[in-house]
């Protein structure tokens, strides 16, 4: 879709080209611009998000979450998922999104910066809940936020500067939360600002061993999207210049961004892109998984195990294999930890929760497998990536026998998606662990025809967790 780049009303030392550019395309986005792939890929994500939420419900931070917004009282909000309490729609998205974000089962984006595209889902519905959106509201913003996170993504790495992804998170879910929410062109630049200027986020969250902010972190961003759309709706003000000011992002945070050939007139939207994950591990994971699992049926016994040598790409070694991925402790640092997972994924025959309980990652069986394990970078994997996610594993067995796998996409990947029915499976798994069968069927027959639910509140009540 063509992106008019107008300046801004009153503009001249006021006009910012990027900003401009983000706010003009949002403006312009019709549902009626969305491809029919565009429309049933949002359904898919959107359904994968919400079985990550409820599969992650009795976890220690989506509790905490909860427990801060109880207090919270606002009966025109927006709900906070699996219960029947409403509260502003900031915390809302915050509570719901920290859940959908803590078992890193997600889906993911990954270009020079990675990401997690559905994150923004958290501000989209809020937004959406408050304006009495239907179905095709979420399904426009969502595309939307998809839109504008990954092309962020693609034009400059914040990780390399030092900087977590989640900055351009904040700004991705402004502006989807914005259009759910109605706001005029003038308000979604004043969003825009508001989402850039105050958030800008340190990559420590996700160096060494992880907190539970490794999944905060994006829940946050979702909140402060949300509340700059929700301040810019009451006529707040932004800085005029938030990326090409002389103290602006461009200069401060990411360095110079282009921006172009957004979604729509035939070019496809980037939520097509995006990769949904089988296992709920770290992306760059992923593919070690599939070729440990290829390899543990031809394995007598993990004891017969001399030695295992991992090759994998600069992304991978750096995000999940630093020094401090080899003695996890917490669920958050086991799921980013390469030699924990493949480990688990030799000896158990599978990665699921049960992978990452307390008992589970400190068990001594696990620890011995891992200190047998090397992790070594491949320079041809590197070029690969982020195209391609390579990785090869190669067992040596004391007898001498040497057993290898080696997968280049894994299962999920836009190249080998999931397919509806794998989808909609994955969300059973978690919704049956909360909701009856019965309950999930509606859920599911509304989420894939959520163009057709005229109230999208009357789907989130759907998700009430009833007690034990």
């Amino acid at each position: 879709m063509e992106t008019v780049v107008r300046e801004r009303r009153g503009a001249g030392e006021r006009g910012d080209t990027v900003a401009s550019c983000l706010s003009t395309y949002a403006w312009n986005l019709r549902y009626s611009d969305l491809s029919s792939h565009s429309i049933h890929s949002a359904k898919r994500h959107l359904t994968d998000w919400l079985g990550c939420a409820l599969g992650a419900w009795e976890a220690e931070p989506p509790r905490i979450a909860r427990s801060m917004a109880e207090p919270v009282h606002m009966p025109s909000g927006v709900t906070v998922l699996g219960t029947s309490h409403r509260t502003s729609p900031d915390l809302a998205a915050f509570v719901n999104g920290l859940a959908s974000r803590y078992l890193d089962y997600n889906d993911t984006y990954l270009s020079k910066e990675p990401c997690h595209p559905s994150d923004t889902f958290a501000a989209v519905l809020a937004t959406a809940e408050l304006a009495d959106g239907r179905g095709q509201d979420v399904i426009l913003g969502g595309v939307l936020a998809y839109e504008v996170l990954c092309r962020l993504c693609d034009a400059a790495s914040l990780r390399a500067r030092g900087w977590d992804h989640v900055t351009y998170v904040a700004i991705a879910a402004a502006l989807g939360a914005g259009k759910a929410l109605g706001l005029s062109q003038e308000q979604l630049y004043e969003a825009l600002s508001l989402a850039t200027i105050p958030n800008v986020a340190m990559r420590e969250a996700r160096t060494g061993a992880l907190s539970m902010w490794k999944a905060g972190a994006t829940a946050n961003a979702a909140r402060n999207g949300v509340f700059a759309a929700w301040l810019a709706s009451r006529g707040f003000t932004g800085a005029p210049r938030p990326f090409e000011g002389p103290m602006g992002f461009l200069r401060q945070v990411s360095g110079e961004i282009q921006l172009d050939n957004f979604g729509g007139d035939g070019t496809p939207f980037m939520i097509e892109r995006c990769i949904l994950k089988p296992y709920p591990a770290e992306i760059h994971s992923q593919a070690a998984i599939e070729a440990a699992l290829e390899l543990q049926p031809r394995l007598t016994s993990t004891d017969a195990i001399e030695h295992i040598v991992i090759e994998t790409y600069d992304a991978a070694v750096d995000i999940i294999a630093d020094a401090e991925k080899w003695h996890p402790t917490t669920r958050e640092t086991a799921d980013h930890s390469l030699p924990y997972i493949v480990a688990a994924a030799l000896v158990d025959g599978t990665i699921g929760p049960e992978q990452f309980s307390p008992e589970r990652i400190a068990d001594p069986k696990l620890r011995e497998l891992m200190a047998r394990t090397e992790v070594r970078r491949r320079d041809d994997f590197s070029r690969q990536y982020p195209q391609a996610l390579p990785v090869s594993i190669e067992v040596q067995l004391r007898g001498g026998e040497q057993l290898g796998a080696t997968v280049i996409y894994p299962h999920g990947h836009p190249k080998r998606p999931l397919s509806d029915d794998e989808v909609t499976a994955k969300f059973r798994r978690q919704a049956e662990q909360r909701l009856s069968h019965e309950r999930a069927d509606r859920i599911l027959d509304q989420l894939w025809r959520l163009e057709d639910v005229p109230d999208i509140s009357e789907l989130l009540a759907l998700f009430e967790v009833q007690p034990h």
